[in-house]
């Protein structure tokens, strides 16, 4: 180094000097630059996200809720008669089919009403055939007898008229005696017409109506023994569907009381699972639409919206919804609690993008960012449909084939270079 025309030397600096040393060279360097007057190399900015392809796909409108199955039929067998249980014949898990006898109460007071009554029909039913084979009453006889003999006087009288005609007509005989035969022939028919229109009408009066008394009798003995014949049933206990026995409360000798339920049985061949959903989530729902019962076993169960209630609870302002399917292997208790998805629509060729992929601007409104020429994100409006989890259908603002960013869209600048 030249000082004042003398030559220094310096020492080489040692090792904990070198950084020192090059920060120094680097801040000669800069100042050298500026001098120049020019500036330092600025790197292009590149931000690192994670994108994806829009691809058409299937995507559907779930409603989801929490739900309680029941049996699709259930019968409590209320028997109408109060009675000691003589013998139940099914246990409770038993399947039984319609008509089977379950249990019988005691009924030997029953059994002997029914004979005693059977016997009264039975008389009755006699009486009645008798009433109707038996000879007229005294009455009738005698209208009869009155019939003939005014039959037989005016047939004799008719004859004595005809007679004498023959005898007029000849000359032999007198105008006033063949006018005295025709007024008697007269007489004796108009008695005649009377005597059989008496006949008749007792005929008809006294026979319709010892008939109809026991007709009546007969019909009320019919009556009495119907009604032991039906106590006597009820004293036999039967299913009146095809289930399994559910409860079976009481035990043999106890007292079954009218009213109140001695066998339960449920169909469970199918459950029903009721839902209860907000009326915005009712309006999307159809009877017909598809829908799968959770088991909470990884397994799913389809089945079907069979009732979408049109009044709203009143303790809850919610809609009932009623989800049915099958239950072949009864792995679907009635009384368990299950998780009810139900499809509201479905769209085969929708473009779906993640819904980490939207972004909502302070207006609201959404958009992506589009990744374009020369790895550019550019910020992009669009119009959404329906959501299915973590996806959304966009119905306006991209095609097939665009990529969006999916990750790091939040807060990035439109126009900036992206490594994907």
């Amino acid at each position: 180094m030249l000082n004042s025309g003398r030559f220094t030397t310096i020492a080489a600096p040692g090792k904990g000097c070198w950084p020192l040393l090059a920060s120094l060279v680097v801040a000669v360097a800069l100042v050298t630059t500026a001098c120049s007057g020019g500036s330092p190399a600025q790197p292009e900015t590149m931000v690192k996200v994670q994108t994806v392809i829009v691809r058409p796909a299937a995507i559907q409108q779930l409603v989801s809720a929490e739900a309680v199955l029941y049996p699709i039929n259930q019968a409590p067998i209320v028997p109408k008669i109060s009675a000691p249980i003589s013998e139940y014949d099914v246990e409770r898990g038993s399947r039984v089919h319609a008509g089977e006898l379950l249990a019988v109460l005691e009924n030997a007071d029953l059994a002997a009403a029914v004979t005693e009554t059977r016997g009264a029909y039975e008389q009755a039913q006699a009486a009645y055939a008798t009433s109707v084979q038996e000879s007229l009453p005294v009455e009738i006889q005698t209208a009869e007898l009155h019939v003939k003999a005014t039959e037989q006087a005016r047939s004799a009288a008719r004859q004595v008229y005809q007679s004498r005609q023959k005898l007029y007509k000849a000359g032999a005989l007198a105008r006033n005696l063949l006018d005295q035969s025709y007024v008697a022939y007269i007489r004796a028919r108009n008695q005649y017409e009377l005597a059989v229109s008496t006949l008749k009408g007792l005929q008809d009066v006294g026979k319709e109506q010892q008939i109809k008394s026991a007709k009546a009798q007969m019909t009320a003995a019919k009556g009495r023994y119907e009604a032991a014949l039906a106590q006597l049933k009820y004293s036999e206990i039967r299913s009146p569907i095809n289930g399994v026995v559910a409860s079976r409360p009481l035990y043999e000798g106890e007292m079954a009381s009218a009213g109140s339920p001695l066998i339960t049985v449920m169909d469970i061949s199918k459950v029903v699972a009721r839902v209860h959903i907000t009326p915005q989530q009712a309006a999307f729902l159809r009877v017909g639409d598809p829908a799968y019962i959770s088991l909470g076993n990884q397994k799913d169960v389809q089945g079907k919206i069979t009732v979408v209630s049109p009044a709203l609870d009143p303790g809850s302002t919610t809609v009932q919804v009623w989800v049915q399917t099958a239950n072949p292997q009864d792995e679907l208790r009635p009384g368990a609690a299950v998780d009810v998805t139900m499809v509201a629509k479905t769209v085969r060729d929708a473009l779906c993008v993640p819904s980490s992929a939207v972004v909502t601007g302070e207006d609201g409104k959404p958009s992506v960012m589009v990744v374009g020429a020369g790895d550019l994100a550019r910020q992009r409006a669009v119009t959404l449909g329906i959501q299915e989890g973590d996806r959304v259908q966009v119905t306006g603002g991209l095609r097939p084939g665009e990529r969006v960013v999916t990750e790091g869209a939040f807060g990035l600048p439109d126009g900036t270079k992206v490594e994907y």
